[in-house]
């Protein structure tokens, strides 16, 4: 109870100093809000979403990597249903949704905990390797220089044989059973050029919020820059306010006051409806495809293993 009380807390701080911020540059940063054109602002939310399906994509290699090749209807459902969690004050509900999710679907907890650990894992290598690649310049990544230590160590984890050991170290501290063979090095190599895509998708709705055609580059750091501050932050919801204070740092000696504050909200906005609207899509699409997961299986030559929760030696379903 104290530590949800602490991240409540901490949120509410973080929004306090966006609110300040924007108090602040309220005028500047209304006006830079009404400049913006409708098209770029639908632009935005489509770049969002299309970006998520890319990182949908990555999500389901990794799962069917592990032994659950499920339908991308009903990967769509665990992922983006399951991770509407995440604006929940702590750090297991979206964990617990997905994996609560994929049992009903037919992949084993122990798959779809590593699943979600492993893209975690990759989203922060590639966010952070994108962000030192497009802002060495600016001044706000070079203060933190230090965050860009943790890609050769990601880099390393993401070995096959590594990455196996840390996820069933995980797997038993959460009390689960261990994987049952090691990820294949080409599913980490295709999740990772998924994922790279689909940030490098996100970045035209910073683009194009920020209305200067010359800083598509800065633009897609500028967002892999926040994002992964944000995550890193992880004692705030969905890293709200961090996340926001991380964009506007490195726009503003840009754009300046008003324009950074207008990206950094309109997009949370733009992030927060496409969760809503991804998630609203896959249910529907999720429920429709459910019936057809068996066939699908057979089809592919996975048969039950995939499909059945994972039975201990009692013959009850797994954990």
């Amino acid at each position: 109870m104290l530590r949800r009380l602490l991240r409540v807390f901490l949120a509410l701080v973080a929004l306090g100093f966006l609110g300040y911020g924007l108090a602040r540059n309220w005028d500047e940063t209304i006006a830079a809000v009404t400049a913006l054109s409708p098209w770029a602002v639908l632009g935005a939310f489509a770049a969002v979403l299309a970006g998520q399906f890319c990182m949908l994509l990555a999500w389901r290699k990794v799962l069917a990597g592990l032994g659950s090749p499920l339908p991308l209807r009903v990967t769509g459902r665990i992922m983006f249903v399951g991770q509407l969690g995440k604006y929940i004050p702590g750090s297991v509900w979206a964990y617990a949704a997905m994996m609560d999710l994929g049992r009903d679907h037919g992949s084993p907890p122990r798959r779809t905990f590593a699943c979600i650990s492993l893209s975690l894992v990759i989203n922060l290598g590639v966010a952070l390797s994108i962000a030192a690649a497009t802002l060495a310049t600016q001044q706000a990544v070079r203060q933190a220089w230090y965050l860009l230590l943790i890609v050769p160590v990601i880099i390393v984890c993401l070995h096959p044989k590594v990455l196996t050991w840390g996820l069933n170290l995980a797997l038993r501290l959460a009390r689960k059973e261990p994987l049952e063979s090691v990820l294949p090095g080409r599913t980490v190599l295709v999740a990772v050029a998924w994922t790279a895509l689909g940030w490098f998708v996100y970045g035209l709705h910073t683009w194009l919020l920020s209305g200067r055609w010359d800083l598509y580059v800065v633009a897609t750091g500028a967002y892999a820059f926040a994002w992964a501050t944000g995550l890193l932050t992880f004692v705030v919801p969905a890293g709200v306010g961090v996340r926001e204070g991380a964009m506007i740092l490195v726009l503003r000696p840009l754009i300046g006051d008003g324009p950074s504050y207008a990206v950094a909200v309109v997009s949370r906005l733009a992030f927060t409806l496409g969760d809503a609207v991804a998630a609203g899509i896959a249910f529907l699409l999720g429920r429709q495809a459910s019936r057809s997961t068996a066939e699908y299986a057979d089809q592919n030559g996975s048969g039950s293993t995939a499909l059945t929760p994972d039975r201990n030696r009692s013959g009850s379903p797994g954990a």
